[in-house]
Order: C-alpha cells, then structure tokens, then sequence
C-alpha cells in the first residue's frame, strides 16, 4: 500500500520538498491556498549555502542563468563611506555562487521541475487533527482526508502550525518591525550594497541587467512608516544610489511593498506525523538572507527522513533533531547583528570594520558545510566577544574591513557603559 503525503504550501518550502521527494522516488500532494500561481514578486538574495541545496536538487544552473551574481558586498554609511567589503566569490568558493533573482523565476523553476505534481490551488486548510497511524485533513469546504504524513510548508501565518503548537504566533523581528521592499530601475549598483544611517537602512542588489531588488528598513527597532513620504524623510542626504532611487519610488509608488517583518520562534517543530518546515517553523528576519536557503535545506533533509524510512511516526522528531542547530545558529546570529545595527551610528561606524567581518564570517562558515553534515556547535560568540580578537583572520576569506583604526577601547568603553547599574 502506498503512503500519502500531503504538503501544505506552494512556495519555496512546498515545491523544494515536491522535488526533493520526486528524486527519491516519493509521491506527495501538494496544496496551496492562492487560485493560482503568483506574480514574479520581489527580488531573492540566495547566498552560496542556498545554490548548495539547489544543486541538490539538480536546478542550481538554471537558478544562476535566470539571475546575477553576486561577487561582492560593500557596507556603507549614510555619507556613502566603505566601513567593510566582502568577496562573496572567494568567501563561498566551490560551495556554490551569490545569486539574486526575481521570487517568481525561483518558483517557477521548481514548479517547472515536478510535472508530475499537479498542485491543487486555491485549497486551503481548514483543520488537522492527528488519529491512529496518520492524521485528518479539512481541506476547503471538502470531506474529511486520511494522510499518513503532513508537512507545513505554508509560510509565516501557518495553518499547519496551529495543529503542531496552540501558541507560536509570528513575532516582530528585533531590527524593524515593518519594511519597504521593490524593484526599481538600476541606479548604478553593481554589487549587493547597503546603507545604514542613524534612523534607516537601505539595501540596493542588481537583479536583472537593468534593475535593482531593494529592501529599506528601519535600524533601530521600531517600524517602516506606512507613508511613501517615510523614505524621502529617512534617506534624506544619503548619497545617490539611494536618493536616485527613492525618487523613481516616489514617482511611481506601485512598485513599493510595505510589509511586517515577522519572525516565527517555536518550541517544537512537530506533533506525531505532523511537520513544519521553512518560514512556517522559523521565519527569520531578512538579515543574512536565509529565508530560502533553510527551507530548501529542510526540505532536502525532510525527503532524506521521509524516504529512508517506512515507518513515519518518529520523522517529523528526526527531522527537527537535524535541523535545530543549524537555525538556532541562523536566528542567533540575526539578533546579534540586530543588536549591532542599533547602535548609535557614530559609533557603529566606527565598530563596524572589525564587527562587521567578524559577524559575516562566524554567521555564514558554519553553513558552508552541508546539511548531511551535522552542525558540529560552531561558537555563537555574544557580541561583547567579538572584542579585541584578531580581524584578520577573515583576509583569507575574501573579508576586508575599511580603514586600519581597531576601535577596540571604544568598544569596551561602550559596553562598560552598558552594562554598569544606573
């Protein structure tokens, strides 16, 4: 008798796991609540560990031709000043390129690779009840269906989460609460670049030959005003890049998406033959672009447990043992760069040379190394930690801080400051 799968969700998480469980020789329904595919959407930055997964999955060459590489990053200040550049090329090396491309391409790639997966649309999920070897779908107005196996992969606002945890909601992320997100006409970026001033943060990728993804937040806590108006205010003087850019916003203000930043941080991940993958098991602000890249490796993982084994009922536990510390790097490594874009910003320019590489470099090494490896503990460094170790460490990976000052008293003396009483 052959098992039924059921995969909730027809994004990134869904339709990786669809091929994953397709080069396996694994059979799945997959459900999506749209009617229909969506759009091209926004732009996707997908780093080295990403491309890994997807070359997994036998789709990292057309990936790569339908976006730009992306072989450098360069963090500035809000008076356009280089405080720290990364070769993204020689940091990723044989692991895989930086590639950015538009959402819908990704999707369409991975739609395009399970033909034999009619996805069935404008289906949502109505309930989920676990029972004896499986558990129960309400799918729409429909009867009630038995599936041996469950997976959440829809995103953020999970309906499968609900049957897996009674709390679990999405929080606000610790950078900004809400975002503005586009694509626009390139104003003159050839890498992925971003501005931090005092009040925002303004991110600039090429995705096509002629245009450019872009995300603007703000630094310090708090929210992206709701009001186009909130980016001339927040960007105003910031060098030309963004103030070109901006102004073609303005103008043509259907290009922007306004949206919150939500972060999903659970206790568990599974409930018997229920699992959650992707954003819909830990949703990760956008700090270090492992959104896609995790739910891909999951869904490699996930396929692994599924098809390896004939009895699912320990899966979805297997599944999170393997996969928890690999996103508990990811999400501290977020708040810990968080909690540096919050910093006064004479002072985070100042610390951000010998910061900056530290955080790239201990956030992206461990995931250089292959989801059927395990994590092997790698050192989440509390920020205060960073202070005083050596920086050029990093010269070899493509890593290289502005300027030859080491702020290292400054640092010390800020933290004094912080933690003394009242």
């Amino acid at each position: 008798m052959t098992s039924r799968l059921l995969v909730v969700g027809g994004g990134i998480a869904g339709f990786g796991l669809a091929r994953a469980l397709w080069l396996r020789g694994v059979s799945c329904t997959l459900v999506e609540r749209l009617p229909a595919p969506p759009g091209p959407g926004l732009g996707l930055n997908l780093p080295g560990n990403a491309l890994r997964a997807l070359a997994a999955l036998g789709l990292a060459d057309e990936v790569v031709d339908r976006g730009v590489r992306i072989r450098r990053r360069e963090y500035r200040n809000q008076a356009g000043r280089l405080l720290f550049s990364v070769d993204e090329e020689a940091f990723w090396g044989e692991v895989g390129p930086s590639v950015c491309l538009r959402r819908g391409d990704l999707l369409e790639v991975l739609r395009a690779s399970t033909p034999e997966v009619t996805p069935r649309w404008d289906t949502p999920l109505a309930g989920a009840e676990l029972v004896d070897q499986g558990v129960r779908i309400q799918l729409g107005s429909g009867p009630a269906e038995i599936y041996d196996f469950v997976v959440g992969a829809d995103g953020v606002h999970s309906s499968v989460r609900r049957a897996v945890l009674a709390a679990g909601n999405p929080r606000p992320s610790l950078m900004t609460e809400a975002s503005w997100r586009f694509v626009a006409p390139n104003p003159g970026v050839d890498c992925w670049t971003v501005w931090s001033g005092a009040r925002g943060t303004f991110l600039l990728v090429p995705v096509d030959p002629e245009q450019v993804y872009g995300y603007a937040s703000a630094t310090r806590g708090g929210a992206a005003g709701g009001d186009p108006r909130w980016l001339e205010e927040t960007f105003a003087g910031f060098p030309g890049p963004v103030a070109t850019t901006v102004e073609a916003l303005l103008a043509n203000p259907g290009r922007l998406y306004h949206a919150p930043v939500e972060e999903v941080r659970c206790e568990r991940w599974s409930r018997g033959r229920l699992a959650l993958i992707g954003d819909a098991a830990h949703a990760t602000a956008p700090v270090w672009a492992q959104g896609a890249a995790l739910a891909l490796e999951d869904a490699i993982v996930l396929a692994d447990l599924l098809a390896g084994r004939s009895d699912w009922t320990g899966v979805g536990a297997e599944f999170e043992r393997r996969r928890r510390p690999r996103v508990a790097h990811v999400q501290a490594a977020t708040d810990k760069m968080s909690r540096l874009a919050a910093m006064p910003a004479r002072l985070r320019d100042l610390v951000a040379p010998v910061l900056g590489p530290r955080a790239y470099r201990e956030t992206y090494r461990p995931l250089r190394t292959p989801v059927t490896q395990a994590v092997n503990g790698a050192d989440l460094w509390p920020l205060c930690r960073w202070v005083g170790r050596d920086c050029a460490a990093g010269a070899g990976e493509g890593i290289a801080p502005a300027g030859g000052n080491h702020p290292t008293k400054v640092i010390r003396s800020h933290f004094a400051r912080c933690q003394s009483p009242a």
